[in-house]
């Protein structure tokens, strides 16, 4: 049996200890992270979406920066901004929160839509751009974002350029009774993420992503893979196929999913467990009466 790698297993023993009863999920989570992509969390509100992205960050010694978005949060805000200094007479960049390892974007959809976009670049580019400079992120930089779902009082839906940037769209759901006694239990005299200790670093993690790139895709399984994005296309019911990018994603993701298992090599199977969660929020439904 193929071993699977224990960062992957260490990682995702950190989660468990604070999101119970969602291995499968939190095993998407992290195959998404190590495909170097990033990741929207989409559900109601108290369901441990912000734990999960804290957990993660806790779990990776690295540079962390969260962000509460709301109506009146600013571009500059997140990106950084040119500052006036009297006594040089210059302007100098004081970088913003992005510029960290791991960015939560958290409750995303409460800005507005000129905010949001402020991410755009980031997500794709890997750099920020302030005054025609651009300057660039850090080299496993990922955001992980929280949004309410969109019939929720005082959300802006995110726009289909910013959602494509995003690898997978998951949703925790709510736990089942045993989990929530254990959750309750777990918390009765702290929060488990105060006892949460890192089991890898930035080299690490860039490296293991460079290893996911190696995975091999064969050309039948590239076909199959491509298959699937061209039926999205061409299919009637859909105002709105896969994009390019989207194509990416899957072989990446697809990469990340044999890598987790241990594999050096791409099955089927792989873009089968994975081509929900990184297609589901791309395909936009064709809602006119035929």
């Amino acid at each position: 049996m193929d071993q699977v790698p224990p960062i992957f297993v260490n990682i995702l023993a950190n989660l468990e200890k604070v999101i119970h009863g969602k291995t499968s999920i939190l095993q998407n989570f992290l195959i998404c992270y190590f495909a170097g992509g990033h990741i929207l969390l989409e559900d109601v509100p108290g369901v441990g979406k912000t734990t999960l992205a804290k957990a993660l960050a806790l779990s990776v010694q690295c540079t962390y920066h969260r962000v509460q978005f709301t109506p009146d949060l600013m571009p500059a805000d997140i990106t950084g901004s040119m500052i006036y200094h009297p006594k040089t007479s210059e302007f100098q960049f004081r970088p913003g929160p992005i510029f960290s390892d791991i960015f939560l974007a958290d409750e995303i959809n409460r800005a507005s839509p000129r905010t949001q976009s402020a991410l755009l670049e980031a997500m794709n580019e890997w750099q920020v751009s302030i005054e025609g400079n651009a300057t660039p992120l850090s080299k496993v930089f990922t955001v992980l974002a929280t949004q309410n779902p969109v019939a929720f009082h005082g959300t802006y839906p995110l726009p289909e350029a910013q959602i494509d940037r995003f690898y997978v769209r998951l949703t925790l759901g709510y736990p089942q009774r045993e989990d929530e006694i254990k959750m309750l239990q777990q918390q009765q005299y702290q929060h488990p993420l105060t006892t949460l200790h890192a089991v890898a670093d930035v080299a690490t993690i860039f490296e293991t992503r460079e290893m996911v790139k190696g995975i091999k895709v064969g050309e039948r399984v590239l076909q199959y893979l491509l298959d699937i994005i061209e039926k999205s296309r061409h299919d009637a019911r859909l105002k709105l196929g896969i994009s390019p990018r989207g194509t990416s994603s899957l072989y990446r993701l697809a990469q990340a999913k044999a890598w987790s298992q241990g594999r050096a090599y791409v099955i089927p199977d792989d873009v089968k467990d994975v081509a929900e969660v990184a297609l589901c929020h791309r395909l936009i439904p064709d809602t006119k009466v035929r």
